[in-house]
């Protein structure tokens, strides 16, 4: 097996290449994604609808998205307060052109009662400054969205978080220990000319070294928290996060080297085959070739040989998606 999984705990890593499983998100979904993202960013919702969101975006957001680094550059560089943008991310284009035109109306009229009042005290009316805000329209398969889903992959391959506790403690002084876990998903390739991937989540006590498996399962069941909760302790690791890593690359590797590998022997017996035809299509053409063209007509066969063992060459590759520490109650 060929590893590439590479995890560092003092900072978020991911190996992880932009996979295409076939997977469409649909509108709902890229809405519940957005949000949770511009949440998470802690940036200011200004209006929304099941069908637009209008953000101010926070600073953290303003960097990852809007590709200003001279401006930030020159923030950073005078320490001044930086004034970020606004966008109207919106998900249904035809729905929200029905809402904007019903809201619309509703300030024009609203402009009419004010002016009408306005001259009633024959006073003038100062008009409200027009603000220009981006609009998106995010489909899956857009950029926006696409740059959103790289933010995320940069920024959130890492995440550090706490089990909430059911209860609280009866006395003040108790303390419940916890303990950490480090978590690590991975995707396993097989490869060939066919392809097949799986997801593994493996969850690594760094107290016992104790490996699971379906680890992303049981933290589904569990209230979690950036925030260490009141009246708990962590218990001390007993083992380091590079050594929780080879564990659980060891458990990988022990794994796939039970699965059945008849794929692999139809796939070399494909390659075989196709590196055949080659030859017996190159052969003539090499006999009958001049001299000084027979180098040529080699190299191209064997730049074709190289293009035919990537196509049919079976290979496993395991790769790291994300990963986290896991503070869980209890000792394990």
């Amino acid at each position: 097996m060929r590893s590439t999984a590479s995890v560092r705990c003092s900072h978020p890593t991911s190996r992880r290449k932009t996979y295409d499983r076939g997977v469409v998100m649909n509108t709902k979904q890229i809405y519940r994604y957005v949000q949770r993202y511009l949440d998470a960013t802690q940036c200011t919702i200004l209006d929304k609808s099941p069908h637009h969101i209008k953000v101010k975006l926070s600073p953290e957001a303003d960097r990852e998205l809007t590709n200003r680094p001279y401006y930030w550059s020159f923030i950073d560089r005078l320490n001044e307060t930086p004034e970020t943008m606004s966008f109207l991310f919106i998900f249904d284009e035809e729905k929200y052109k029905q809402l904007a035109d019903t809201q619309a109306l509703q300030e024009q009229q609203e402009t009419i009662v004010a002016a009408d009042k306005a001259l009633e005290r024959t006073l003038g009316i100062v008009a409200k400054p027009i603000m220009r805000v981006p609009q998106e329209i995010l489909h899956f398969g857009s950029n926006r969205l696409q740059q959103l889903f790289q933010s995320t992959e940069r920024n959130g391959s890492y995440v550090c978080l706490y089990e909430e506790p059911q209860q609280r403690a009866l006395h003040p002084y108790a303390s419940r220990p916890y303990t950490a876990w480090l978590a690590i998903n991975y995707i396993v390739e097989f490869s060939c000319d066919r392809k097949r991937e799986e997801l593994h989540s493996l969850g690594i006590s760094l107290v016992t070294g104790h490996c699971v498996e379906n680890f992303h399962e049981r933290l589904q069941n569990i209230r979690l928290s950036p925030r260490i909760p009141p009246n708990v302790h962590i218990a001390k690791n007993g083992i380091s996060h590079n050594k929780a890593l080879s564990i659980a690359e060891a458990h990988l590797e022990r794994k796939l080297k039970g699965y059945s590998y008849d794929w692999a022997v139809e796939a070399q017996s494909r390659l075989a085959e196709e590196l055949a035809r080659l030859d017996s299509f190159y052969a003539p053409l090499l006999q009958q070739a001049e001299e000084e063209q027979k180098q040529e007509i080699a190299a191209l066969q064997e730049k074709r040989k190289e293009e035919i063992r990537w196509q049919y060459e079976p290979r496993v590759t395991a790769s790291v998606i994300n990963c986290g520490i896991f503070h869980l109650d209890g000792i394990d």
